[in-house]
């Protein structure tokens, strides 16, 4: 291991003891704010780079963020507040997708755009960047170093992937201990969304993450309600990733997806010899799930005799597998989803009234893709990014037209049928820019035509104007300078629009 560590480098010892002191300084410091500054100084001084910096990657949504940064005053230092698109930039995938560290002796040379980094007199020549790792090898983010001079930096590569994914691993341990409040978030004016991986910044989507943020540490059983393609996956592992069973695993069954007898095995498992093809003992979802969370999707589906079982399992806390001859306990966070109006189904007769409100103890509706007003098109360039990344080709950009057009839909299939209309855009978009045919979408009503929402002009106009502040701020990165000079209005006018639209002045910012 010490070979591979310093194997290239000139003074093994020196080197070590410097490393060992990084180590000690990001495992004693059990302060979030600060634990990744101490990691990108750390990084700085060991590699005698200039730059340092460390990305983190959100593995709901695949973004990738700047969390730390340093840089010497006498460089032109970078926002790390302005939002800016890091998870677009090819360099950072590269390494992220191949899993390998990234080594540019000579950068102006390279194939790579290097143009989201610091702006600075001297150019950068030399550049190290090294995926981070969690304990089960997954890719949580990214450690980059950059200098002004020609030097080789691939010898530190190992050294800075393991103080780097010990950062970040220690930075994730202590947000599971140490829960950032509400009363914390309102200080630093980041919009909830954005907290919990969401995109959005609707009065409707906020209201969401309000309730996510009230029950995260709770044990209570939530049941997530909303029309077909509103979320309701997304949310739950939004609050299994952002809650104490994180480190878990996290479990989805389709309730409609089996019969009773395969979905009964499936839930519960069993035991050798139960029935007819039970050759082994087989560990059931509840199981699998131990001291995590289990989604139980379309659980209006469910059959009433698989009801009672399930109700047992919230109510004492064991499964008994088919062919067990006694119950044994579990540990897991349940969370229902479903479509169906569950109320009704009970005073029908086909959904236990019992089971309804053990799992109704803390409902969540979702909102419709047509409530949550100016979400549209944050979500439309959120996917459009994730489609092009997807496909490996550059990032598209979007007509005023076809905006229009996304602005103005309905979108019965809410979230899901958006990402699926853009995602057929991207494919058929040659030119780098997405137009109306492109999208497929019906013709805007004629003029005249009954409108059966927005009743005055007023009303139709402060819509219209709201989707537009929205995406201007989106474009410019949550700037309101940047936005106001844009638009060519004084700031002050800005922000009076932006309070009496109701728009959050970080709403360029969050994400669903």
């Amino acid at each position: 291991m010490t070979h591979d560590l310093f194997a290239d480098l000139s003074d093994p010892l020196a080197y070590a003891d410097a490393l060992l002191h990084c180590f000690a300084g990001v495992g004693f410091d059990s302060d979030e704010t600060t634990l990744p500054g101490l990691c990108v100084v750390g990084a700085a001084q060991l590699s005698l780079c200039e730059l340092s910096q460390l990305y983190l990657l959100d593995e709901l949504t695949g973004r990738l963020d700047l969390i730390a940064q340093h840089l010497p005053e006498a460089l032109t230092p970078i926002d790390l507040t302005s939002g800016s698109p890091w998870h677009k930039e090819q360099l950072l995938h590269y390494v992220i997708n191949q899993r390998r560290m990234l080594s540019l002796d000579d950068v102006e040379s390279g194939l790579y755009d290097t143009a989201f980094l610091p702006l600075t007199q001297t150019p950068w020549r030399s550049l190290l960047a090294v995926p981070l790792f969690n304990r089960s090898q997954q890719v949580t983010g990214v450690l980059l170093c950059a200098s002004c001079h020609s030097t080789a930096l691939h010898g530190y590569a190992p050294s800075l992937e393991r103080l780097g994914s010990f950062a970040l691993n220690q930075l994730r341990l202590l947000r599971c201990i140490q829960p950032t409040t509400n009363a914390t978030r309102s200080k630093r004016g980041a919009p909830m969304a954005g907290a919990y991986g969401l995109i959005g910044n609707s009065a409707a989507i906020e209201t969401t993450c309000h309730l996510i943020d009230k029950v995260l540490h709770t044990p209570y059983t939530v049941l997530l309600r909303g029309e077909t393609g509103t979320g309701k996956e997304v949310v739950a592992r939004a609050i299994h990733a952002a809650g104490p069973r994180s480190a878990k695993a996290f479990v989805v069954q389709n309730c409609a997806a089996f019969p009773e007898g395969l979905l009964e095995s499936e839930l519960f498992g069993y035991r050798k010899g139960a029935f007819t093809g039970a050759e082994r003992n087989y560990a059931g979802l509840f199981d699998s799930a131990h001291g995590g969370t289990l989604l139980l999707d379309e659980i209006g589906d469910m059959p009433l005799a698989l009801q009672a079982k399930l109700l047992r399992v919230l109510q004492e806390g064991e499964v008994r597998p088919l062919g067990a001859s006694a119950a044994h306990k579990v540990d897991v966070r349940i969370i229902a989803a479903t479509h169906r109006d569950l109320a009704a189904m009970v005073a029908e007769g086909s959904f236990r009234e019992d089971l309804y409100y053990r799992l109704a103890q803390f409902p969540i509706q979702l909102p419709a893709l047509l409530e949550r007003d100016g979400d549209v098109l944050q979500l439309a360039r959120h996917f459009a990014e994730k489609a092009c990344v997807s496909l490996g080709r550059a990032p598209v950009d979007w007509s005023n037209v076809a905006l229009d057009q996304l602005s103005s839909h309905q979108f019965p299939g809410n979230v899901r049928e958006l990402k699926c209309l853009v995602e057929r855009a991207v494919l058929l978009c040659d030119d780098d820019l997405i137009l109306p045919v492109h999208l497929s979408l019906p013709l805007a009503p004629a003029a005249g035509a009954a409108v059966a929402v927005d009743t005055t002009l007023r009303q139709r106009m402060e819509r219209v104007e709201r989707v537009f502040l929205i995406d201007c701020l989106h474009k410019n990165r949550g700037n309101r300078t940047r936005t106001a000079r844009e638009l060519g209005v004084a700031r002050r006018t800005l922000l009076y629009r932006l309070a009496r639209l109701n728009i959050p002045f970080g709403d360029a910012k969050g994400e669903c």
